[in-house]
């Protein structure tokens, strides 16, 4: 847009520059061209009056000594001819090429009327013609020949001042343009920034209400809608925190009185004892989970340089108790040490995440691998498995919350791991990918940006 603002501008102001400045070019060359013409035909009529004397009396001596003088301090040429075309007497260069129209013209009792227009390139030499006598008998005519090299000179100092006084004023348009273009577009591009900034997750951040009032009003409008949308994510999260938190001392009362249950229990009870024990279980995780994306989604944790191979390393090795029980073979390449810029604790549970995820979905004698490498500005934290994956369809679904395969109905979980990981590497300012692994399988990476230090 601001290229097409200022398309419009300087194609505006350069048309009305040139507007101006080519008929000033022009008028100037036409009124220094009849000046010239002026003072020579002035200067011609005065030796066609003493040329006309000259050829009374027979005698064209005197007459030569004038157009001999004034050829001399003019540099001109000056020719005197009878009405039968003989020249009579002359001074100066021959007639240049083309000048016999003007003076046939004179020979016909016409005065010049108008030369060629004057311009810096030319023409060298302008031919004025003055007829010799009076009323209807031409004795002769007198043919002037000047040079126009001031006069060149003249217009070519008005055309270059009229073309440096344009250039001027079209550098200085542009930088009005530019410095217009930006004020009005400056509005636009700090709502698209705030806008990316708000879609980034940070909710705080607003537009200045600068700009064109139009535009103005839009950014009051639109801090306005954000306050609006702000609050009420707030308002939301600080619901699902709220109730998390207050349905954990029930949910502990409620598991402990199930507990002091178990002495009273028959047989026959024993079964839908277990059962209810395991729902608690699952309940007091789904909380464990809902009351972890309330943290992540509030903004109040920070970023700063993290060892993710200090972070990592501990796990894994419990992860490895884990996976041996269960006949899986996990294994970690990480390298000596690895820093990323983002908040305490991102990997780590990215990483729980994951490879519990891969833990439930692998058989016994499977394989997890789980990789951490730097590639630019970015770390990666690969969580590959060779279990049964997703199909291609269910990847693009398997980070929104609460949503499990219809395949994994039976296998234990809350439908929210993958999408707490997700907003864990959005909150860090990084991505969260899932993939399929060949021939099978399930490929998770997170990256984080590099700390560079």
């Amino acid at each position: 847009m601001r290229r097409r603002i200022l398309a419009t501008h300087l194609t505006l102001i350069a048309g009305l520059l040139l507007a101006l400045a080519i008929p000033l070019g022009w008028a100037f060359a036409l009124e220094r061209t009849n000046q010239l013409l002026l003072d020579r035909r002035a200067d011609a009529t005065r030796f066609a009056l003493l040329a006309e004397q000259a050829v009374q009396d027979g005698d064209t001596s005197r007459l030569h000594i004038e157009i001999a003088r004034y050829a001399d301090l003019y540099d001109a040429t000056v020719q005197v001819r009878s009405n039968t075309g003989m020249i009579l007497t002359f001074a100066g260069p021959s007639l240049p090429a083309g000048g016999e129209d003007v003076v046939r013209g004179a020979r016909l009792g016409r005065t010049t009327e108008n030369l060629t227009m004057i311009t810096p390139f030319g023409p060298a030499r302008a031919v004025i013609a003055e007829p010799v006598g009076r009323d209807a008998q031409v004795l002769g005519t007198v043919v002037l020949v000047t040079r126009t090299t001031a006069a060149r000179h003249a217009v070519a100092a008005v055309w270059l001042a009229l073309t440096s006084a344009a250039l001027v004023a079209f550098l200085l348009a542009t930088v009005a343009a530019r410095w217009l273009a930006r004020w009005i577009l400056r509005p636009v591009a700090e709502l698209d920034s705030t806008t990316a900034a708000i879609t980034a997750g940070r909710l705080s951040a607003r537009v200045s209400v600068t700009g064109p009032p139009e535009l103005r009003q839009l950014e009051q409008r639109f801090n306005a809608m954000a306050d609006a949308v702000t609050d009420a994510l707030n308002r939301q999260r600080a619901f699902v925190s709220d109730a998390s938190h207050e349905l954990r001392t029930p949910l502990a009362v409620l598991s402990l009185r199930l507990e002091n249950l178990r002495p009273h229990l028959t047989g026959s009870g024993a079964t839908a004892y277990e059962q209810a024990l395991e729902e608690m279980d699952r309940i007091a995780t789904l909380l464990d989970d809902l009351l972890a994306l309330a943290r992540i989604e509030s903004g109040t944790i920070v970023a700063e340089p993290i060892d993710l191979v200090g972070e990592l390393d501990p796990r894994l090795r419990t992860w490895q108790e884990v996976a041996a029980a269960a006949s899986i073979t996990l294994r970690a390449e990480l390298p000596p040490r690895l820093t990323a810029v983002c908040p305490p604790d991102t990997a780590g549970r990215v990483a729980d995440i994951a490879i519990d995820n891969a833990l439930k979905f692998t058989g016994p004698g499977g394989r997890v691998t789980v990789s951490l490498s730097a590639a630019g500005p970015i770390a990666r934290l690969h969580i590959a498995d060779d279990g049964p994956g997703l199909p291609v369809e269910e990847i693009s679904l398997a980070r929104q919350r609460f949503w499990r395969s219809t395949r994994h109905a039976n296998v234990d979980g809350s439908g929210l791991g993958l999408a707490i990981a997700d907003e864990l590497a959005t909150a860090a300012h990084g991505r969260l990918t899932l993939a399929p692994a060949t021939p099978h399988g399930l490929i998770v990476t997170l990256e984080l940006p590099l700390h560079e230090g």
